[in-house]
């Protein structure tokens, strides 16, 4: 299969002009993000696929590796409203949502909006909110809306969650159910720093850059600017031989004892949904306007396979046992179904 790069389909093709204008204004958040954020490539990329596909990303890691300043970062770099919830076991669904509060003074009830009604909402160890307030969430982060008593609130535009989960501490957690992990079009290991990246860390507190007094980002961007990316992102070409790669690799998730043998075969439980073929051809198309390219090519798939499916496999007790990552199987996925 060749994929024909010239083609397109019904939708009008990016011209050079939108691509250039879209290029540079990720390359000024880009550079934004990296004046507060040390190294942490893979996050950067992984946070702006994901705004620009309309998604929301599960950041996992240690404490201490810059998540919430990450998160924060690229809220103030597209002037976007920026909301912080430390989910805690005694988190109730209307301290996020919103709940609605008598006023005695007019004698009626008015609603007063929570936490999640904010461009960028950080949901920091989302693993420690109960499964009552993780289920509050779900129509939040799918519908884009929010319902107390009986009125739907419509979220703002851009909207996207980004969750930290701690995997070290089990104590006083819940498990996010497989729908609610199934709801994020990215999960991201952050990893630490490279040491030149740690000693800049320090330089970087020593001067001032970052530390407690540290100024704000200054803006480079609006929400119009994101909407206009985002718009752009729907208008990128993914040729068929590429739908086609996407759809045989989630397929082959739900067969890997077929695929792969009865080595790996017996390590996943259930492979990933219709919504991870949906994932990858979101994340595919902007990350192709992130490299500068109006479509998709097999890379663009290959270079977010982890972050699409590591949350969208299920591993068997036997994987866990024998200390086996979703990472491995899905290499072996990818090695075995053929490149267009």
């Amino acid at each position: 299969m060749t994929i024909r790069r010239h083609e397109v389909g019904q939708q009008a093709p990016l011209t050079a002009d939108e691509l250039a204008r879209a290029s540079e204004r990720i390359n000024r958040i880009s550079e934004a993000f990296s004046s507060r954020v040390v190294g942490q490539h893979r996050v950067r990329t992984a946070l702006l696929v994901t705004l620009l596909a309309e998604g929301h990303v599960l950041l996992e890691s240690v404490p201490g590796l810059a998540k919430t300043l990450a998160s924060s970062t690229l809220a103030q770099s597209v002037s976007a409203r920026f909301t912080r919830i430390q989910c805690t076991p005694d988190l109730l669904p209307s301290d996020i949502i919103g709940t609605q509060v008598y006023d005695p003074r007019r004698h009626e009830f008015e609603t007063q909006l929570g936490p999640v009604h904010a461009n960028f909402v950080l949901l920091d160890e989302i693993n420690r909110a109960s499964a009552k307030t993780q289920s509050a969430l779900l129509e939040a982060m799918q519908e884009r809306q929010t319902s107390i008593a009986g009125q739907v609130h419509p979220l703002p535009d851009p909207f996207m969650v980004l969750a930290t989960q701690n995997p070290i501490e089990e104590e006083g957690t819940y498990v996010l159910p497989h729908a609610q992990m199934d709801r994020f079009l990215l999960k991201e290991i952050v990893d630490y720093p490279s040491e030149d990246d740690e000693l800049m860390v320090l330089e970087r507190i020593d001067d001032g850059t970052l530390g407690q007094h540290m100024a704000d980002v200054s803006p480079v961007a609006t929400t119009s600017d994101v909407a206009e990316l985002q718009e752009l992102v729907r208008r990128v070409y993914v040729d068929p031989a590429i739908k086609r790669y996407v759809v045989s690799v989630i397929r082959a998730t739900r067969n890997v004892g077929q695929l792969l043998g009865p080595e790996l075969g017996n390590y996943v439980e259930i492979g990933a949904s219709p919504r991870g073929s949906i994932a990858f051809f979101q994340a595919a198309r902007a990350m192709a306007v992130v490299q500068g390219r109006h479509y998709v090519i097999p890379e663009d798939v290959r270079e977010l396979r982890h972050s699409v499916l590591r949350h969208r496999i299920h591993l068997s007790f036997e994987a866990l046992a024998d200390r086996v990552r979703p990472e491995t199987v899905i290499d072996a996925v990818f090695r075995a179904v053929p490149t267009p």
